[in-house]
């Protein structure tokens, strides 16, 4: 159990929270927008672990074995944003996320996610954040809200107000502030010591519904009947291999919020909150794998500590990403318990 006022745990539970949103994200990359049977085509032999995208890749060509992508990039890019104002802002979220894009020449390929391109496009053609948000529904707030979850340790009610102000530049719908606040807030419950994966879920839900009540009402289907019918497949499933193609055909794995919140939160159900299974998991299942690896990787990394990942995957992560995760961790540790104190003043 973690507490929290126990730093040295809390910043280990951090640094899993955040290097699970790295291995997710780069175990997921060679398989990403592909579909499961041109990945058992392109990988005879399985995938166990760190891969290089395969010759041709739609998106990642080129990219080496345990390079993350954007998924990564832009909770890093929210965590600075955090760690910079102390708080959820909003406008330096969309100032930083367009130096990001800019720096990757992100508006020229397919890195950005279609509402982020939008919004982002939107915002650099002079546009106010009260706007370039509105319509997107897609998973980018999911995929980059780990920050979030993690300053507020679990405190539903503001966890779901941060996750609204984080997503109002790209991703201003009831939508994805709802999938964005059901990750957010079952990682806050990680953080927080809680063991039951149901009772993790059931907080995942909460954030949901009132994550709905937020932002531009927009058309989508419910994330949390989506949640329920995703976990009774992994409940019901006779095989990892039946497991993860149900979830593919009936829930979906495209880079809709209805489709990858409800899949990443069974994955790590699945996993029982192991972080290198769910990861490889989304890695195997394909679709969007790194945003779902990414995204199921935040929770459970949460849940079972930087120790869950054993050192020589951690040391590839440093190794070819320079991400520095663990000093981000101390320093989100720090943020966070700033924030606690604040609340009980």
């Amino acid at each position: 159990m973690t507490s929290l006022y126990d730093k040295n745990a809390l910043i280990e539970h951090i640094h899993g929270s955040l290097m699970g949103v790295a291995v997710g994200d780069a175990m997921g990359m060679p398989t990403a927008m592909l579909d499961p049977d041109r990945i058992a085509l392109l990988f005879p032999g399985g995938i166990h672990d760190f891969l290089p995208a395969p010759s041709g890749h739609p998106i990642h060509n080129g990219m080496v074995a345990g390079q993350i992508t954007d998924d990564t990039q832009q909770t890093l890019v929210l965590a600075d944003v955090i760690l910079e104002a102390g708080k959820v802002d909003p406008e330096l979220i969309a100032h930083k996320l367009l130096a990001w894009a800019r720096s990757f020449n992100a508006f020229a390929g397919s890195l950005l996610g279609p509402s982020s391109m939008r919004a982002l496009q939107a915002f650099q053609a002079g546009a106010s954040i009260e706007k370039t948000g509105i319509y997107g529904d897609t998973n980018g707030a999911s995929m980059r809200i780990a920050p979030v979850g993690i300053i507020n340790l679990g405190d539903v009610e503001r966890t779901v107000r941060d996750v609204a102000l984080a997503c109002k530049p790209t991703h201003n719908t009831n939508i994805a502030i709802a999938g964005a606040s059901g990750i957010a807030c079952a990682l806050g419950a990680c953080l927080r010591g809680e063991r039951s994966l149901d009772a993790i879920v059931s907080v995942a839900l909460d954030g949901v519904a009132r994550g709905m009540k937020l932002g531009n009402p927009w058309l989508g289907a419910s994330i949390a009947r989506r949640t329920e019918l995703a976990i009774s497949l992994v409940t019901k499933g006779s095989s990892e291999v039946s497991v993860l193609r149900e979830l593919y055909d009936v829930v979906g794995a495209s880079t809709s919020t209805t489709e990858t919140v409800p899949v990443s939160l069974a994955l790590f159900y699945y996993s029982k909150g192991d972080p290198v299974r769910t990861a490889l998991l989304a890695a195997r299942m394909g679709g969007d794998a790194d945003t779902i690896g990414a995204i199921a990787g935040s929770i459970a990394g949460a849940y079972g500590g930087i120790g869950a990942f054993p050192r020589a995957m951690r040391d590839t992560i440093e190794r070819v990403n320079h991400c520095g995760l663990e000093k981000y961790a101390s320093r989100l540790a720090d943020v966070a318990l700033q924030y606690a104190g604040s609340s009980k003043g």
